[in-house]
């Protein structure tokens, strides 16, 4: 049952939206409250009329309302829901999502929510199959949104194939199976690093690494989706904001290093982010020009190092759990196992970062689980894969199912 759930049902535009109609008379037998958003196509396919009667509220379409946005509506819409449910989903719109267009409310509340999204994609086979919409597909599941369907069947334009919605009565099912989701991380807070940290040398220069955040933040977003409470402290990247995740941005180590203290104590902290070891010691106010053949020398420091800081830090504060990463590009488990010892913490993700590897700024990883009770070897898998494998180590862990001593 939905009993009490509020559910913001987006509808795009593609034939399959004469579904949506059902669809929200079995969402409401099943419980639950339906609030509808029209895409700036859907009235060519369902009119205002027929979905404001079926879910029993108003129906909101135009993003330039004078009425509904004196109160920033596109934003309260996002947030007063429990789900948002994009059924139909159409190429175009999944699209936009992927692409975090906000050019009508649809795509606009969708950009704006921090609440969980489900999407029953709908469209013609080629357009299923279509390179650049499953690209769309696995950027848009990397980024948290669930899919339902679509489904093999026959199309309106007399094609069969992959690509038809799925049927009301199957969505309603899959919106039910989330809610009865289980969350055996509920009512933990936890920490994620993820990114890498830019130490200033002047105005316009920096150093960095080649981390691209896709880990640290799949982490963030699989966390979420087990119920924990998440922080997550994010150096310079470009992916969004994990939903459901309170994100902190900074730039240099020692910013990383202030906002984990600040955040203690957390039950669990994973340290995903490749921190630059080194800063320059006092950056320059101006740029700095060539001035003869030599080059300028730079004297540096160390930076803090958080993941021992936070494990070695006292038992009020410590998390129970501390995680670290260890990306090495030769003797992988060796080196991890002795950073563990040197670091204090509980468990070390160590990884293969060397550049045959692809690992930096690529999809996929290769795992290995060392603790102070041996290795797992984890088989090479995508990131989200990783993410939501480290979520259930870190779930059994605190449900006393699983003994990493």
């Amino acid at each position: 049952m939905l009993n009490g759930k509020r559910i913001l049902l987006v509808i795009s535009g593609g034939i399959a939206a004469f579904k949506a109609l059902e669809l929200i008379r079995r969402l409401r037998e099943r419980g639950a409250s339906v609030r509808c958003v029209l895409s700036r196509s859907a009235p060519q396919f369902v009119t205002p009329l027929s979905v404001a009667a079926l879910s029993g509220d108003k129906v909101y379409g135009e993003l330039f309302s004078l009425t509904d946005e004196a109160e920033m509506g596109h934003i309260q819409l996002s947030r007063d829901a429990d789900l948002l449910l994009v059924a139909p989903a159409s190429a175009d719109l999944l699209a936009r999502m992927t692409n975090g267009l906000a050019d009508d409310l649809a795509a606009t509340v969708l950009l704006a929510t921090d609440k969980p999204v489900l999407v029953a994609p709908a469209m013609n086979v080629r357009m299923w199959l279509h390179p650049a919409t499953q690209r769309n597909v696995a950027r848009l599941r990397g980024d948290g949104i669930g899919f339902i369907g679509p489904v093999d069947g026959d199309m309106a334009c007399n094609e069969y194939g992959p690509g038809r919605m799925s049927e009301p009565a199957e969505i309603v099912a899959a919106t039910e199976a989330f809610f009865a989701r289980p969350l055996p991380l509920k009512g933990r807070k936890i920490i994620v690093t993820s990114g890498p940290t830019h130490e200033p040398i002047d105005p316009v220069r920096y150093i960095a690494n080649r981390s691209s955040g896709k880990q640290g933040h799949a982490i963030a977003a699989a966390l979420a989706a087990a119920g924990a409470e998440v922080i997550l402290v994010s150096g310079p990247v470009n992916l969004p904001d994990p939903p459901g995740v309170k994100t902190i941005h900074v730039e240099a180590a020692r910013d990383m290093f202030s906002a984990c203290f600040l955040n203690l104590p957390a039950d669990c902290a994973i340290f995903a982010a490749a921190v630059a070891d080194w800063r320059v010691a006092v950056a320059a106010d101006q740029k700095l020009k060539k001035s003869g053949e030599l080059a300028p020398s730079l004297q540096l420091a160390e930076n803090p190092d958080i993941l021992r800081a936070i494990a070695t830090t006292d038992a009020k504060r410590r998390p129970k759990l501390v995680i670290g990463f260890a990306a090495e590009t030769e003797q992988v488990v060796e080196y991890a196992k002795a950073k563990l010892a040197r670091k204090g913490c509980d468990w070390i993700l160590a990884n293969d970062a060397s550049p045959a590897s692809g690992t930096f700024g690529g999809d996929d990883n290769t795992i290995h689980l060392v603790t102070k009770a041996g290795v797992q070897d984890w088989p090479r898998m995508s990131k989200q894969a990783v993410a939501e494998r480290l979520a259930e180590h870190v779930a059994a862990f605190f449900n006393g199912t699983e003994n990493h001593e």
